[in-house]
């Protein structure tokens, strides 16, 4: 097993999924990577005020996250699963949060579509585990990605914006933290991973659209899997076992999210579907993920130890 460094730079960032990308890294399944991402917008230094145009790293010419990668792994093939573990995350030292920069669904229901928009300006101490805004405002960080995704195989460059069942993506699920396992089913030779849009802090559902948006450095290790219990993008948590469901509707996403698990709780216990839905009502947590990317997202979360 190999370790790597992987910085963020005009050849080492990308904007959008695309089968077609040119690895900035190939590893083989078992290698450790620390990789340094910049925020979502590549800003390569801290704003001074609230809303101040900063440099951006010079890719960052189309609309979507600014991600470091693809990282290909040797031997990964479309069928297999790729096993993301995060050993550790460091958020960069500064953030940011905006609210009501958009004209939304959600901030026209809150009458705040016309602007202007909200800054809140952070000061990370990673090492103490928790941010101070310039207003004034302590919160405790839980760092982790919004962005872990696989390329999915179609042709052309694709938004990193909505989440997808196929591929993962913009996921924005909080409890990613250290310690997690994330399984993404490899869709392309390769598999072709790219990471980034660091959350030093963030609530289910992300409701401004932003978190505390900050560079952040990750320490993972990539494996290859197969006979997973669930066939599509799933993980394995500090908080529990999680399964995703992404849809425009909620509703629909909240079914998905449940009926993965329902079938993850059949592979283990061996029983019918009926019946593992009776197991799951008193210990399963169905939360709101986002509501902030085109294609709403819902996790259903089975807690640790929840069923002995």
């Amino acid at each position: 097993m190999t370790r790597h460094q992987l910085e963020p730079s005009p050849s080492t960032t990308v904007h959008a999924f695309s089968r077609d990308a040119p690895p900035a890294l190939t590893v083989d399944p078992g290698d450790t990577i620390v990789l340094r991402s910049l925020d979502a917008s590549g800003h390569l230094e801290p704003q001074t005020f609230p809303g101040e145009q900063v440099p951006t790293m010079a890719a960052n010419t189309r609309s979507g996250h600014c991600l470091t990668g693809p990282i290909a792994v040797r031997g990964a093939l479309p069928g297999d699963v790729l096993a993301v573990r995060f050993a550790w995350l460091r958020p960069d030292p500064w953030g940011f949060t905006v609210a009501a920069a958009r004209d939304t669904p959600l901030t026209r229901r809150l009458g705040l579509h016309e602007g202007p928009p909200a800054w809140l300006l952070w000061q990370i101490d990673a090492q103490a585990g928790a941010a101070v805004s310039d207003r004034g405002h302590t919160v405790r960080i839980a760092p982790f990605h919004g962005v872990t995704g696989v390329a999915f195989d179609e042709p052309g460059e694709h938004s990193t914006i909505p989440p997808r069942p196929v591929g993962g993506g913009n996921l924005d699920c909080k409890e990613l933290v250290a310690g997690s396992i994330l399984y993404l089913p490899v869709a392309v030779p390769g598999a072709l991973l790219s990471i980034g849009d660091g959350h030093a802090a963030q609530g289910d559902g992300e409701v401004a659209g932003t978190a505390i948006e900050c560079g952040m450095t990750t320490e993972i290790q990539l494996g290859l899997v197969t006979g997973r219990p669930v066939p599509g993008v799933h993980a394995e948590t500090p908080a529990g076992q999680i399964t995703f469901g992404f849809s425009p509707d909620l509703n629909a996403a909240m079914g998905d999210a449940l009926d993965a698990m329902l079938t993850w709780l059949q592979a283990s216990y061996g029983v019918g579907k009926a019946t593992a839905l009776a197991m799951a009502s008193p210990v399963l947590d169905l939360r709101i993920t986002q509501v902030a990317n085109q294609s709403w997202g819902v996790h259903a979360l089975l807690p640790a130890s929840a069923i002995s």
